[in-house]
């Protein structure tokens, strides 16, 4: 029996798509009430789909990190709470700052385990339940810095590494600069980079990209269709790969198009190094 496609379900993927009613409902039909399959069909049809919103999940909370004074380790941590309200509270914010010197050093997402009794005293004293949702720790490797940047409030928060070949590159004014310029990158971008490079790129990603753009093009001559694919594919990688990515800085503050490979290229000239990022972590609250 087919799914009964209310208006309330067409109402929310206009909202989360912008498309028009009408084509919402046709592609909540074919896809008997799948909101995550209707999308798939409308970006098939080669409708601009606002990903953003497609994908938010309403959660309230805070992201926090810390960085050492000697950029060699840093943490970032992502505390949900039930309301907004909350997260303006003193007793909250102590909370998580609380949680955030107890992540350092500890494995990937044990936070919640590892501080239970402390997450349970929190929310007899707030008042409100509380989610140690994730964290997660970067310690340098080798030679390198690591930075972090947090945005709007706490919803958003970043993590880097890079390295490099001079210890005394670590604490140059270039690398300063480069690692507070590469984390406002990852968390300004638009689209938000995925990965490093286009090699980190996850396979399943790439197949169903491949697959959107072949249709999109499915009316195209069968000799061209693989190139024009190509085409796409090579375009789609330059917004999800931190390298390839147009660098924001460089085309608002001096109207120059730089990728973020070249700006690392020009920051290790300036300091006769190599500098490379080797990781990054990117965190929207409630995603």
């Amino acid at each position: 029996m087919a799914t009964q496609i209310t208006a309330a379900m067409v109402k929310e993927l206009r909202e989360a798509t912008g498309i028009g009613m009408m084509e919402c409902k046709r592609a909540l039909v074919q896809a008997d009430g799948d909101r995550a399959a209707a999308i798939k069909i409308l970006r098939e049809a080669g409708m601009a789909v606002a990903a953003k919103k497609a994908s938010r999940v309403a959660k309230e909370g805070m992201i926090k990190t810390a960085v050492a004074d000697d950029l060699q380790s840093g943490r970032m941590i992502e505390v949900n709470c039930e309301t907004d309200f909350v997260t303006k509270n003193t007793a909250f914010q102590e909370f998580v700052d609380q949680l955030l010197a107890a992540a350092e050093g500890i494995e990937d997402n044990t936070l919640a385990t590892l501080q239970k009794q402390a997450i349970d005293e929190a929310i007899q004293k707030i008042g409100e339940n509380l989610v140690a949702k994730r964290n997660i720790s970067y310690k340098v490797e080798g030679t390198g810095a690591i930075s972090s940047y947090v945005h709007l409030g706490g919803k958003l928060g970043v993590l880097v590494e890079v390295s490099c070949t001079k210890p005394e590159s670590v604490n140059s004014e270039v690398m300063k600069e480069l690692l507070k310029d590469l984390a406002l990158q990852i968390a300004g971008a638009a689209p938000a980079p995925v990965c490093v490079s286009r090699d980190q790129v996850p396979p399943e990603m790439v197949a169903a990209e491949r697959e959107v753009y072949l249709k999109q093009v499915a009316d195209k001559p069968e000799a061209i269709r693989e190139k024009i694919v190509n085409g796409k594919l090579n375009k789609y990688y330059t917004t999800i790969c931190l390298l390839e990515q147009e660098s924001v800085k460089e085309k608002v503050t001096h109207q120059v198009s730089m990728t973020i490979k070249q700006v690392l290229d020009a920051a290790g000239k300036k300091l006769g190094d190599t500098i490379a990022v080797k990781r990054f972590a990117r965190w929207q609250l409630g995603a």
